[in-house]
């Protein structure tokens, strides 16, 4: 019998391996159903995850943009929310994520309780991800909405303690987000410090509008790079 791997080994194993990854992200409040076939086919042919969430959802957009991708993609979709409410079981995955750059206990925890009723019982797979607000050089909606100051792109030691922290606090994947629509992306020495640092997947999204600039992202030794506004807007090239 094959052991059918999880999405979190699939990620784990494509990092051992520096197969690099790509996640498109849909906004569920900005994503028309009637358009997903479009989307699909639009989709960049390495693309290997599809992640859906946003700061701000309307309760229920998240579930109807799931099984819209999932009636038309074989990708993995894995839910990035912003709060609890974006549960969607008819996802695969859940980033089960905690907010450790900032202070906000609502994030750090809070939405994470509120979250357990809806998941434990589920097929979804859970995986713990420290989730690294960094700026990005214009206030996100992730700051105004969690109410803390990312964290400053000079301060690379500080940023790197903080993904140490939430690696040794069991976090399976690091995230480094710039926050959506950010005019710069995370920077590649940002990048390589905390990929050094860590002996467990990073992500990084935010700001990320080109081939070029995902390149560069990939090089600093990012394993899975997320595309979101750009892709939306018809802008990425």
């Amino acid at each position: 019998m094959v052991e059918i791997q999880s999405y979190l080994e699939e990620i784990e194993e494509a990092a051992y391996e520096k197969r690099k990854l790509l996640a498109v992200l849909i906004d569920p409040d900005k994503f028309e159903e009637k358009n997903a076939f479009q989307f699909i086919q639009k989709l960049p042919k390495f693309t290997t995850h599809i992640f859906v969430g946003g700061s701000m959802v309307e309760e229920g957009r998240t579930c109807e943009v799931v099984k819209a991708i999932k009636n038309l993609s074989g990708l993995p979709v894995i839910l990035f929310p912003g709060d609890h409410s974006q549960i969607s079981l008819h996802a695969d995955a859940l980033l089960f994520l905690s907010l450790i750059s900032g202070r906000n206990p609502e994030f750090l925890i809070e939405q994470q309780v509120r979250s357990v009723e809806k998941i434990r019982n589920t097929n979804l797979e859970i995986i713990p991800t420290g989730y690294i607000l960094i700026d990005g050089g214009r206030e996100t909606s992730v700051q105004r909405v969690s109410n803390t100051i990312p964290l400053a792109q000079s301060d690379i030691q500080q940023i790197v303690n903080t993904a140490l922290a939430g690696q040794y606090s069991g976090k399976k994947l690091i995230y480094l987000e710039a926050g959506s629509g950010a005019k710069k992306p995370v920077s590649s020495e940002i990048i390589n410090a905390v990929k050094k640092s860590l002996s467990i997947p990073v992500i990084v999204g935010g700001g990320i509008r080109s081939t070029q600039q995902l390149q560069l992202s990939y090089e600093a030794g990012a394993d899975l790079v997320v595309v979101g506004t750009a892709f939306e807007d018809g802008t990425f090239d």
